[in-house]
């Protein structure tokens, strides 16, 4: 198990990762990146059970994480990256032609540790819910994970998968929301008005609890909780409360970050704030 400390480092090292990526590219997707690093750091250096070493796409005896929101694809890589999927090196061809690396996950050019292709929002949690009652009916005790937006879960798919998870009682799913208020036009509640996502999600049966997204004991007590609903017959949604473009003060809080390459004077002042990491840059 990894420290606190240590998640810090590494979550610091893949919001440079993601900055770097999206800056070169000149394209992709910072914001959500940005404030889902620390979880998704967390997931994968002390949560899931996985193996790069033994990975395929079938996923037996080891868990699954779905990314649902695809466009926050550079989070995802990096992270994959650092934790052995792929060569940390390969980060720098984010989005350039012939790439491994897609600006939405992809499963064409077979990078390991892509489960599925997704970006077109609202799908994501429906294929974690498929690919965990496939878990049940199979007998592998593994759970799914999945990570959706708030802003994506404006999409009607979000809730009939969610519906679709409580029927066939799929408590080996553990989905998340990153909570950030931000999507592409604004703020979510200004485009939709979701309005409270806890009592949404508890009226539809599933098990809700609530955490900040940038405090790992936080993170590790709702992970805790999550992981020990297994036996309740209910699914798990965890609502991650964070900071869009978390990390950067010119990036946090505005939706203005959700599809922005900075420029490379941006990007020092970002590394600056961020500050070096013993992991190093790729």
């Amino acid at each position: 198990m990894y420290s606190n400390e240590q998640l810090r480092e590494i979550s610091t090292q893949v919001r440079r990762d993601i900055l770097r990526m999206v800056s070169a590219a000149g394209s992709g997707h910072p914001g959500g990146s940005m404030s889902s690093a620390d979880v998704l750091t967390a997931l994968y250096f002390n949560v899931m059970k996985h193996d790069p070493a033994t990975w395929t796409r079938e996923g037996k005896g080891q868990d699954v994480f779905i990314l649902s929101a695809g466009h926050i694809a550079p989070v995802y890589y990096s992270v994959l990256a650092r934790t052995g999927y792929f060569p940390v090196s390969e980060l720098g061809t984010l989005r350039q032609l012939g790439s491994r690396l897609q600006g939405h996950p992809s499963v064409r050019k077979n990078l390991p540790g892509i489960f599925q292709a997704s970006g077109s929002l609202g799908q994501g949690l429906s294929a974690a819910a498929g690919i965990a009652l496939g878990k049940k009916l199979s007998g592998d005790p593994c759970t799914v994970y999945a990570l959706c937006g708030d802003g994506e879960s404006e999409e009607g798919q979000i809730w009939e998968a969610g519906m679709f998870a409580v029927f066939h009682k799929l408590d080996n799913l553990i989905a998340m929301t990153d909570w950030n208020g931000q999507q592409i036009d604004g703020s979510v509640e200004s485009v939709a008005g979701e309005g409270d996502l806890a009592a949404k999600w508890s009226a539809w049966g599933w098990n809700v609890i609530e955490a900040d997204a940038h405090d790992f004991e936080s993170i590790a007590s709702a992970f805790d909780l999550a992981v020990a609903g297994r036996g309740s017959g209910k699914p798990t949604m965890i609502l991650w409360r964070s900071d869009m473009g978390h990390g950067v003060d010119f990036m946090a809080g505005t939706h203005k970050w959700h599809g922005k390459a900075p420029s490379a004077e941006q990007l020092a002042d970002a590394l600056s704030q961020l500050g070096e990491t013993s992991l190093g840059d790729y």
